[in-house]
């Protein structure tokens, strides 16, 4: 297929339904519509679709929990997270649901065409039951005490104190997190995807340039510690999809979430006419992407292209993955004010240009975290934006309104011009490549020359000058051909903005084939009126304290589930909690453990004569080289004990639940290691 026939379907991950949209989620999905609205200005075909993730046990608790039914709540979520995205400009071609008829279907044929390759099995397992709710427990709504070091209050899978993995049934005195109850012992038959039959295939797709290189790196790993199947059911009552041929079983919310993207094109196919087949058969030769975050990796790189490959379908030409977002250098916090919600965000700030700009500047293609830096993202976007690229046009385009009518002079030979047009090839292999920081800075270097241009040339002494009014009127025509280009490139970040551009010079909308179409002579623009304005830091400050207040306002609604265990479960007194001695500590050294699963071995400085040496179950959320140098809290006086891997000599402090981690503590800037935390 030529570079110029490109059919090209896009996809970002699928929001849980279960929980507003915030500045972390948009960085992924203002990264994806950049690309898109790129390759679109390429005049390639482009179709980028998405959907609400509407399936599983929270969905369904939450439900419950305010009295409402699923179905009730998966449609008041959606309308929320579409304005959300609509109003950071993020232009789907289509938003759907997951809780679809097309993806009912399609989740049920893949699955029985599994099953017909031989790639499902059905396992007698054993699982704990809440005989109150009278419901089998996923993993992370069981509590109890460890069966190896014996930490009260682990969730089901695995310890995050002495970092072993096991059954949940294996736990010492379990309780549900969802009635409290003991839960009993059942045995239930599962079905299972045979991942562990799809190595050699998949060792192969990952390796094939699909993935980034430290992302093909991490899946390296997993191939190292072996691939085992992976439980595709879930038993009622349970919000999903009923399996076609088992009464009573139910689809794991990871088999039809992916299966999604599919639905989701499927309903766009429907409405526009288009070929739904041509996209995703085997031999296909159309272009997929996935943009996801690093964090789910796993589950598109391994489990996604398998489920495709041993169903019929094509697999993604590519996945991008990048990294989470930190605020002020640290993770969101509610408590800061920097958990921050993309309603607030418009709320206050109100441009959501800003935002796309600065995530823009920030992203290089790569998996590393960002950083919303709050006074940085203030002055990068006053002087920019402001300061460097409206300013050209605020210096000269009213002289051309003015002097001449609106109508602007026969374009004459011009350096400047001549370089921000040759700039267009190198702009475009950044954004292809999602390296939008290099493509900004490129841009705004060309900004610089502009306004040098400007400056050098100074229109507003011309234009006290008699007879200087020929050079006045080509001085200014030539400094708007490049405001032109410079709109041109940063199209794909700033549509809004561009589009009130393409207004005011009154010419077609923008797109790659247009570097060369100069502005003619006698082309009439319209009055030059103002098109952004500054950033004022009470603005931010007052988003921050909108957040704080959010936070404080309605502390009951954003308890967790597991609130409900049992009241003197969730008690203790002063005396109880002075016994642990949690510490600031630095993570001196961070890596693997050969054949361990979950876990990290870290080396913690916590002010003592030598490190300590510390096993944790962190290694599905973290790469060890970003952990190095980080503060975090551990507990200082837990007994050490001796592991298969060594002796672990304290316990890293962590949250996670049903909807991710685990993810470490992290102390505000300020403390140091040794601290005590009181």
């Amino acid at each position: 297929m030529s570079a110029s026939s490109r059919k090209i379907l896009v996809t970002s991950a699928l929001p849980y339904a279960n929980g507003s949209i915030h500045l972390g989620h948009l960085v992924e999905y203002i990264q994806t519509d950049i690309w898109v609205r790129f390759q679109k200005m390429q005049g390639h075909t482009v179709h980028y679709v998405c959907a609400d993730d509407t399936h599983g046990t929270p969905i369904m608790l939450r439900a419950e929990k305010e009295g409402i039914t699923p179905e009730q709540l998966i449609a008041k979520v959606h309308t929320e997270h579409y304005a959300d995205f609509s109003g950071f400009l993020v232009e789907f071609d289509n938003y759907y649901s997951t809780n679809a008829p097309e993806n009912r279907e399609l989740a049920s044929n893949i699955y029985l065409e599994l099953k017909k390759n031989g790639k499902i099995a059905t396992k007698t397992i054993e699982q704990f039951f809440d005989p109150v709710k009278q419901m089998f427990l996923p993993d992370r709504f069981i509590k109890g005490e460890c069966p190896k070091c014996h930490a009260k209050d682990q969730y089901g899978d695995s310890c995050e104190v002495c970092g072993t993995t096991y059954s949940p049934t294996e736990l010492i005195n379990p309780y549900s997190a969802v009635s409290g109850a003991a839960p009993v012992r059942k045995e239930t038959e599962h079905y299972f995807f045979k991942l562990s039959e799809c190595g050699e295939f998949l060792q192969q797709w990952t390796r094939s340039g699909t993935l980034q290189a430290e992302a093909a790196n991490k899946m390296g790993e997993w191939f190292a510690s072996g691939l085992s199947d992976w439980d595709i059911s879930r038993d009622a009552p349970y919000f999903g999809f009923e399996i076609p041929d088992a009464p009573g079983k139910y689809f794991y919310v990871w088999l039809d979430a992916p299966i999604g993207y599919m639905a989701s094109f499927k309903n766009l196919c429907s409405r526009l006419g288009l070929d739904f087949d041509e996209y995703w058969k085997a031999d296909s030769k159309t272009e997929l992407y996935h943009f996801i975050g690093k964090d789910i990796l796993y589950f598109h790189a391994l489990f996604w292209p398998a489920t495709l490959k041993y169903s019929g379908h094509r697999q993604p030409t590519q996945i991008f993955a990048h990294g989470f977002l930190t605020v002020n250098g640290e993770k969101m916090s509610k408590s800061r004010g920097t958990f921050i919600t993309a309603g607030s965000y418009l709320q206050h700030v109100k441009n959501p240009e800003y935002l796309r700009y600065y995530y823009a500047a920030k992203l290089n293609g790569s998996m590393e975290d960002i950083d919303l830096n709050l006074d940085d993202f203030t002055a990068r976007v006053n002087s920019d934006l402001v300061g460097k690229y409206i300013n050209i046009a605020s210096r000269t385009a009213g002289f051309i309104s003015k002097r001449f009518d609106g109508k602007l002079a026969a374009l004459a030979d011009n350096a400047v011009i001549t370089e921000l047009r040759q700039a267009a090839s190198s702009i475009a292999e950044c954004y292809n490549t999602r390296d939008y920081g290099r493509a900004l800075r490129e841009i705004m270097a060309l900004a610089d020359k502009a306004n040098g241009y400007v400056a050098e040339h100074a229109p507003w002494d011309m234009a006290k000058q008699a007879g200087r009014e020929a050079e006045l009127h080509q001085v200014c025509t030539a400094a708007l051909e490049m405001f032109r280009l410079l709109t041109l490139y940063l199209k794909p970040v700033l549509p809004k903005l561009a589009g009130q551009i393409e207004a005011f010079l009154n010419i077609a909308v923008l797109d790659w084939t247009q570097v060369d179409n100069a502005l003619p002579a006698g082309h009439a623009i319209a009055a030059y009126q103002h098109l952004i304005t500054r950033i004022d830091p009470k603005q931010i400050e007052a988003m921050i304290e909108a957040n704080k207040e959010s936070l404080q306002a309605a502390p009951a609604a954003a308890a967790p589930v597991a609130a409900s265990a049992p009241a003197e479960a969730n008690y203790i007194s002063i005396d109880d909690f002075a016994k642990v001695d949690l510490r600031i500590a630095r993570i001196v050294t961070a890596e693997h453990v050969e054949g361990a699963e979950k876990l990290l071995r870290l080396e913690l400085d916590i002010g003592e004569e030598k490190p300590r040496q510390v096993f944790a179950g962190i290694k599905s959320a973290y790469d060890p080289a970003t952990l190095q140098g980080r503060l975090t809290v551990m507990v200082a006086n837990l007994a050490p004990r001796k592991m298969k891997f060594g002796m672990s000599e304290g316990m890293v402090l962590a949250a996670s639940d049903e909807r991710g981690g685990p993810y470490i503590l992290s102390p505000d800037s300020g403390a140091a290691p040794g601290m005590r935390v009181k």
